[in-house]
């Protein structure tokens, strides 16, 4: 437990915070809406401070991210909570976690070892013990990660942590990335801006009510912090979960598709097919057809990246925008072929969005 940042008392011992835009009032002893920052005699705290209950390496493409460091392996890792109430989501084991819930607080076990234990998913949200930043870095290190990525849950409801951390990596030249669902505010955002190198961002919807109905949150601060970001300098990937009868209308992926154009052309947008979970188990899984159309979709709004993810052999690949040939071919989250020399196409010479290792 630690007390947390981006807060301010307010009247007889309510605290207002800040961290997010759920813009949460939270009278004393009552937890903010992600469920993991509590009000104690005025003060706010976070506490999952040092509590990941998923630690794992992972192929940086599995984020997803195509232009950040292609075929490096990221260390990541996630404590319980999420700002968002989404019902389709896929970690929702760890996500809709609460500190505030008795069975989990008696769940909590003797620190394991390892701090390279995926989390399995079906046996619910079990911390590994108390693990310092710093223990961290060195699990990032000792296992050749080039980077640290924050995610399976919202990053943000764990932000004192993920900062500390991220602080921690940058002295040991270390990348930080977020994945996110966007709902940081601003103040959250120039905090994290020295250390923050990358981001995937979940762009659910383009309907403010959809957002309303489905996640429990507003379509606008996602969009701000997406332009943000790319004011920032941060590398920005989109990624849109296509829903059937959610999500999947012309209209929405045009939205989707169009204001990331507006944003930046080269900004890559993922297009993920969605498998029936959570609340939405009775939802039909998203055709081949419907992430096609997104692409076309995308693709006529001038995007110049598209992909799509949770559909083997679809759109994974990675060509030159100028001269078409093909950079990197992917298999899976595996990078089987790179031609991409100096941040450069190695047959035309141009230079291609993202980051990538030096030769």
């Amino acid at each position: 437990m630690t007390e947390a940042l981006l807060y301010k008392k307010t009247d007889k011992k309510s605290v207002s915070c800040f961290l997010c835009n759920q813009n949460c009032k939270i009278a004393e002893g009552k937890f903010g809406f992600c469920g993991v920052r509590q009000n104690k005699g005025g003060v706010l705290y976070s506490l999952v401070y040092g509590q990941p209950v998923a630690t794992q390496v992972d192929p940086v493409e599995k984020k997803p991210l195509y232009h950040f460091l292609p075929g490096s392996s990221s260390f990541s890792l996630a404590t319980i909570g999420c700002n968002f109430r989404c019902g389709f989501c896929q970690n929702w084991e760890i996500s809709q976690a609460g500190m505030q819930k008795e069975a989990l607080l008696a769940s909590r076990s003797p620190r394991r070892g390892g701090l390279n234990l995926p989390y399995g998913g079906s046996g619910g949200a079990s911390p590994v013990g108390q693990v310092s930043p710093g223990e961290i870095v060195a699990a990032a290190l000792k296992n050749n990660c080039q980077s640290i990525s924050y995610t399976y849950s919202e990053p943000t409801i764990f932000f004192e942590y993920a900062l500390d951390i991220a602080k921690l990596a940058k002295e040991k030249s270390l990348k930080n990335i977020f994945v996110t669902n966007g709902y940081m505010t601003k103040e959250a955002l120039e905090m994290l801006r020295p250390y923050l190198d990358a981001a995937n961002v979940d762009l659910k919807f383009f309907k403010d009510s959809s957002y309303k109905k489905v996640c429990s949150a507003s379509l606008e601060p996602v969009l701000n912090s997406i332009r943000l970001m790319k004011e920032m300098g941060i590398w920005v990937e989109v990624t849109t979960l296509v829903v059937p009868g959610e999500n999947d209308s012309d209209e929405e992926l045009q939205g989707i598709a169009e204001f990331i154009a507006g944003v930046d052309k080269s900004m890559p947008w993922h297009v993920s097919g969605f498998h029936p979970d959570y609340k939405f188990i009775d939802y039909q899984p998203t055709p081949v057809a419907a992430l096609k159309k997104a692409m076309q979709i995308g693709h006529a709004a001038g995007l110049t990246y598209i992909y799509a993810g949770n559909v083997a052999g679809l759109a994974s690949d990675t060509y030159c925008h100028s001269c078409k040939k093909l950079l990197i071919k992917r298999q899976g989250f595996s990078i089987i072929e790179n031609n991409i020399r100096q941040s450069s196409c190695a047959y035309c010479k141009e230079v291609i969005p993202g980051e990538y290792a030096k030769d």
